[in-house]
Formats: structure tokens, sequence, C-alpha cells
């Protein structure tokens, strides 16, 4: 059985293990020891303040596979972004241009640099193992943060996004970033993705103010604006099964693009629900097709068979009532894994780069 929890500081060297696999364009999850513990002290901190409103705090979370005990996938939550470090995007928009003499009116694209001080909550760092990979546990991943939302409404921002990872290759090459930040940072995409997650300042200093005209930009680059890197195509078309929509902005670096809904329109949180256990049962036959959180302070959440009664109480097996730690009479939060009808949605792999990974 796998389970989703809080992400432990004992957790560090599986997720340095991780790190290694994930190529180019997760920037929150760095090959970097250092960084990642202090990612995961913060993230303790988050989980142990129960702050009764979003002021920045980061929640990671890891996939534990609870027969081996090893720690396959992490995905996080940055309750609200801005701050001293601004986020920063850029957004299309478009300008007329038109000449009545030369009987021409064009209608040109510019991306304009954007920064947010006050910003809305963000889902990132989502990366599952390639052996774990199928059988919904990309959906778990991913789909889990929201039930852990619904519990805590207060420590969120009415609005989510994610940054969706954007067109990269093996080798950490970028043209949206050839075409235009290397000209300003003189150095390489990897460098610059590393460097967002240790300290902004150096977007601030460089980074060009004034609007960029698409058309001057090289065919590659202007072909990849707000198109997603092909492995992070699957978790694009979840999230938008959930309810998340194209803001019309896009990230600096990799132009991937940025999608947001409001927190409670956000499909699985808003289709959630609390029960009460009134049987826990030896077998319960019928598809896992549920996500099961407990309500306690120590969140953890898993797949599993929910029969609901007329009376709204429900019957979970005892592999479930033994994963969360709930018994009879306890409170549990379910959520359907997919979309009803459900959606055509192809497995999650790894989607949210920088912080769900661009998602």
């Amino acid at each position: 059985m796998l389970r989703l929890r809080p992400i432990h500081l004992d957790d560090l060297d599986q997720l340095m293990g991780l790190a290694t696999l994930t190529g180019f364009g997760l920037t929150t999850l760095p090959r970097d020891a250092e960084l990642l513990t202090d990612r995961i002290l913060e993230s303790q901190i988050s989980f142990e303040r129960m702050s009764k409103r979003p002021r920045g705090e980061t929640y990671l979370f890891v996939l534990e596979d609870l027969a081996s005990g090893k720690v396959i996938g992490t995905s996080g939550i940055v309750s609200k972004v801005g701050g001293f470090e601004p986020f920063y995007a850029y957004r299309v928009e478009t300008s007329i241009h038109e000449s009545e003499m030369l009987s021409v009116r064009k209608e040109i694209q510019l991306l304009q640099l954007v920064k947010e001080h006050n910003g809305p909550s963000e889902i990132g760092s989502l990366f599952l193992s390639p052996d774990y990979r199928g059988h919904n546990n990309g959906r778990l991943l991913s789909l889990g943060r929201f039930l852990f939302m619904a519990e805590h409404l207060q420590r969120f921002d009415p609005i989510v996004i994610a940054e969706m990872r954007g067109v990269i290759d093996d080798r950490g090459h970028s043209p949206f970033w050839d075409a235009i930040g290397k000209h300003f940072f003189e150095i390489d995409f990897p460098k610059a993705d590393y460097l967002s997650m240790v300290n902004k300042k150096f977007i601030a200093d460089l980074m060009p103010t004034h609007p960029i005209y698409v058309p001057l930009l090289p065919p590659e680059a202007q072909a990849v604006i707000g198109k997603v890197h092909q492995q992070t195509e699957p978790a694009l078309k979840m999230l938008e099964d959930e309810g998340f929509r194209h803001t019309g902005e896009i990230d600096i670096f990799e132009g991937g693009p940025v999608v947001s809904c409001r927190l409670k329109e956000i499909r699985a949180l808003r289709e959630s629900r609390s029960a009460v256990i009134r049987e826990v049962a030896d077998e319960l036959p019928g598809p896992e097709d549920y996500l099961i959180c407990n309500t306690r302070k120590d969140f953890c959440l898993c797949k599993g068979a929910v029969d609901v009664s007329p009376e709204q109480t429900i019957r979970i097996g005892r592999g479930v009532a033994e994963c969360l730690g709930v018994k009879i009479g306890d409170t549990v939060r379910f959520t359907a894994i997919r979309p009803t009808p459900a959606a055509e949605s192809s497995e999650v792999v790894a989607a949210d780069a920088h912080h769900e990974g661009g998602y």
C-alpha cells in the first residue's frame, strides 16, 4: 500500500536518490543535500505551526511504499507566493498596430514582466519514481494535497496556481531561455533554474523590465511559449480535469504555462466530504477509486474502497484503517480519485517544474 504523508528529515537520503532521476526543470527538487535539508526543516515547521492564514509556508509530502519503506515520490504546496522575494512571470499580451496609409493592421504578441508580492498559493515539487507510474499512483501523489487543503482552508489563498514545466531537452537546453534569459544572465538554463531556488535577487538585478516583442524572437523560441515538456502533458491534463485553466502567464526561464483555479472550485477538494467510520471490514470488495485521509494533525492519505451508507457513515477496509491510523468512530475525508464521468487522462509523471515544477 502507498501512503502520502508529510516529509521527515529521515527521508533526506531517499529524497536525494529521487532527485537524481528528475532531469532538468524540476527546480524544487535540486540535487543539493543542504538545500533539501533546509526545505525539509521549513516544511516541518509549517506543519507544526497550524497557521491561521497563509504566510508563505511550505508543505512538502512524500509518497511511501509501506511494504518496502521506500520513498517513491514527492509533492508540495506553498501557501502564498511573493513576499520579500516576488513571484515572477511573463504575461502574454497583444498589442495592436495599425496604419491607414498602408492599410495594415497587425496584432503583435508581447511579453510583459510581472512580479507578485502578495500572490496565490502554489502547488509544485511533483515527481513520481518511474517504477511506480500507473495504477492512479500519480493522482494519489498530486490530488492528495487538495484533501489536506480541504482540511485547512484558512491556511491557503483563495487562488491556487501551478507553474508547469516548459520545453527543455535532456541536456538542459531551453530554446526560450536561449532567446531571452541567456543574453541578460550569461549563465546556462540549469544554473539559472537552480539559483532561482536559492535566491531570486539576481532576477531583480538583471531581468529586463521592458516588453519583449514575440515576433523578434527566433522561431524555435516562439514555438515553445506556453507549451509544456512532453512528460508534463499528462499532469497538465489532470489539472485541467480538476478545473485549472491557463492564466495567460508563462515562466520567465523556459516559457512553460501558469495555470490556476479557485481553491474551493478544485474538483477533488469541492467533491470531498467528511464521514464517520461505522465499520472496518477485513476485506472490502470493489476498486480502490477513492482518496481517503485522516483528519488529525498527523495527516496521511491513501487509496481505497469506500462503502457509503444511507446515513452517510462509511465502511472501509482494514488495510486502509491501519495505513491511516483510524478506527470505528473516527472521521475521515474522502473524494473520488477521478472526475465523474472519469476523464480519459493519462498518468501523472513529473509535472510542476519550479514550485510543482512549473507545477
